[in-house]
């Protein structure tokens, strides 16, 4: 068995974050030769073809897209283990997007923890909608986003999935409506979305009352009774109440939130910031300290 190559593992995302070799081997440092044959090692590795022919893009296999699920894992452990072991005190400046629908939940926990650790190190926060952070992540204005995760998002590293869940007041009958009164996103919104699609499937009629990038808005609209809403498990707030198939509400798709890194970190992976990657080692570890049994119990 082949112990396998990081360096080569670092070429493969590069490849996947470029979308091309030849774009991949400039943010590598390698000729486009020397691409091609960590590549052709890799499927020598796993006895498996990584790459599959579509016209001049790249496009990955199935198990090719196994091992970049793994490559970015084992990648991400080998910056985290030597980035343990620095003695130089992390200072300077890092700026983090995250949607108001998570910061509620979540900043909390990530500022508490990355503070207490790297106490000279400034976090600037932005609070936007997911399709806005990704265009400052593109443009290079954020370092890292906590975003809702999408198809064409595959840069993306997924670190937590939840269930979406349909919520209304616990103190109100909004969801006997006929039509049934909804507080939901703007129109971009994935969540709005897919309950959008599933109501329609079901042939349920609805009306979208109330519409907002804000959170605390259509929280508001919801426990205040005036329409139903829905949120994934961790957002559920005390005088909500989760409605089940057995009220007549289908289920919904999980909640998939990503992690997603600036143009340039994305891109190489090979030079990664201690200061960026100590950031979101503690993001990772902070969501992973989240309970939704807790959460759910609260309600």
């Amino acid at each position: 068995m082949h112990l396998i190559d990081v360096d080569q593992l670092k070429t493969l995302m590069a490849i996947a974050d470029s979308g091309s070799f030849t774009k991949a081997a400039e943010a590598v440092h390698k000729t486009q030769s020397a691409v091609s044959m960590q590549m052709k090692r890799l499927e020598e590795d796993i006895s498996r073809p990584i790459f599959t022919k579509d016209g001049r893009s790249v496009k990955f296999t199935e198990d090719g897209r196994r091992l970049l699920d793994y490559a970015r894992r084992i990648v991400r452990l080998s910056h985290e283990c030597m980035n343990s072991f620095s003695n130089a005190a992390l200072s300077g400046h890092v700026r983090l997007g995250v949607p108001d629908d998570y910061a509620d939940r979540y900043l909390p926990e990530i500022l508490g923890r990355f503070t207490r650790t790297n106490p000279k190190v400034e976090v600037a926060v932005m609070c936007e909608p997911t399709p806005m952070l990704m265009e400052r992540i593109q443009s290079g204005d954020l370092d890292l986003a906590i975003i809702t995760h999408a198809q064409n998002r595959p840069q993306a590293e997924i670190i937590r999935k939840e269930r979406l869940l349909f919520v209304t007041s616990s103190k109100h009958s909004a969801h006997e409506e006929t039509p049934l009164p909804l507080a939901l996103g703007r129109p971009t919104c994935q969540w709005r979305q897919a309950v959008t699609e599933r109501l329609e499937a079901d042939g349920r009629s609805f009306r979208i009352l109330y519409s907002s990038w804000n959170s605390s808005a259509v929280g508001a609209a919801i426990l205040a009774g005036l329409a139903v809403g829905v949120l994934p498990e961790t957002a559920i707030r005390t005088g909500m109440r989760i409605l089940g198939e057995g009220e007549g509400f289908p289920l919904l798709p999980s909640v998939k939130i990503a992690l997603a890194r600036g143009r340039v970190q994305s891109s190489a992976l090979v030079e990664a910031s201690p200061l960026i990657e100590a950031l979101a080692g503690h993001i990772r570890q902070s969501l992973d300290n989240i309970s939704i049994k807790d959460t759910i119990k609260a309600v």
